[in-house]
């Protein structure tokens, strides 16, 4: 046999599939695992610089668009078409000297079965290589652009529904999103958790929420900005860009707890703290506790923390390969019943058959 024929008989048997799965469901499992496109300093900040070299140097940071995510994918591919088209013309031939359509459609289910498998790994594969995804966070009544989409985001409302204990029943965002490039009209819906919508050809989920306020800076006792900053958000002064305002956390009902630092007692607004941290050309110059209607006095510049409320965070994501994912699963369910629940039952009646004529034959 020569060299070129192992190899494609390598190439199409089920041992090389079998390899190719288990190393597709490491990469993905290490592609879950590890938080994907953030930069090496965010992953020596979490890590170890040693982790953060070896996750970018192997393209962990960014696996579903690597040169060996694609490669596997390629081959599984091209392996389950092989095998398919191999093991068509035996199909066709044993399905003409059947008998009867449940023994024709039984014969069928394992290659069935394959080309769901085929067009579910398609699906996903393509899916993680190609698709979108953005966030986007604020309070009610801002409007942000949503990536390099073309689409702009309102929020129109944001509640959170408690129960009886004060515990978080739901969240709920009322959006309405445009597409400034098409000058289209806005399509509005109703996002909450576990209900996405579906908005532009791109899906929006409820995220989760978080704590912001108004911060205001006035210049030597004149007003100067006025804007709704998040909680991990900075406010740079607009006639000083080089110092900045950092809103590091929100305490609704501030306390001190000794060996811990700043905490909150409840979710409820009975004392409320802000945590900042002021900084200038990149050094930080102090950090401390505000609290409700004391003001943070730099130079010339006076800072107020007011107005804390939440905002809600939405995810947006585009994936155009969901529905072939979906056909996959679906033909590969068709598949299972061909096998399990269509071809065994001729095989009973046949046993059946068997077990007959022996006991007539004993008689």
């Amino acid at each position: 046999m020569s060299v070129l024929k192992r190899i494609w008989k390598f190439i199409s048997s089920m041992r090389f599939a079998i390899i190719l799965l288990v190393v597709l469901a490491v990469t993905c499992s290490i592609g879950s695992l590890v938080t994907q496109n953030q930069s090496y300093a965010w992953y020596a900040s979490r890590y170890s610089e040693r982790t953060a070299a070896l996750i970018v140097a192997l393209h962990l940071d960014d696996a579903f668009h690597s040169l060996y995510f694609i490669l596997i994918t390629a081959f599984l591919c091209l392996n389950l078409t092989l095998c398919n088209i191999i093991r068509l013309p035996g199909l066709i031939k044993r399905t003409g000297k059947a008998s009867g359509l449940r023994e024709r459609l039984g014969i069928w289910g394992a290659w069935v079965t394959h080309v769901g498998v085929l067009l579910l790994i398609l699906g996903f594969s393509l899916g993680q290589m190609t698709h979108k995804e953005y966030a986007a966070y604020g309070v009610p009544g801002q409007t942000m652009a949503i990536g390099d989409t073309g689409l702009v985001m309102t929020i129109d409302d944001f509640r959170v529904d408690l129960r009886a204990d004060d515990t978080v029943e739901q969240y709920t965002s009322e959006i309405t999103v445009y597409d400034i490039a098409r000058s289209s009209s806005g399509k509005s819906a109703t996002v909450s958790v576990n209900n996405p919508a579906d908005l532009f050809g791109m899906r929006f989920y409820q995220n989760s929420t978080g704590w912001a306020a108004r911060v205001t800076i006035d210049k030597d006792g004149q007003p100067l900005q006025d804007s709704i900053v998040c909680a991990g958000d900075y406010l740079a002064v607009s006639d000083k860009q080089d110092l900045v305002i950092y809103f590091n956390a929100f305490y609704p009902d501030y306390v001190m707890i000794s060996g811990y630092g700043p905490a909150t007692a409840s979710g409820k607004l009975n004392n409320p703290g802000y945590l900042y941290s002021v900084y200038y050309q990149g050094r930080i110059l102090g950090m401390n506790v505000l609290m409700e209607g004391e003001v943070l006095t730099i130079d010339e510049y006076s800072v107020h923390f007011t107005e804390p409320q939440s905002y809600t965070l939405i995810q947006i994501k585009k994936d155009s390969y969901t529905p072939l994912a979906f056909a996959g699963g679906i033909i590969i369910l068709l598949g299972l019943v061909l096998s399990l629940y269509v071809k065994p039952r001729k095989n009973n009646r046949l046993q059946n058959d068997l077990q007959t004529r022996g006991d007539d034959a004993s008689s």
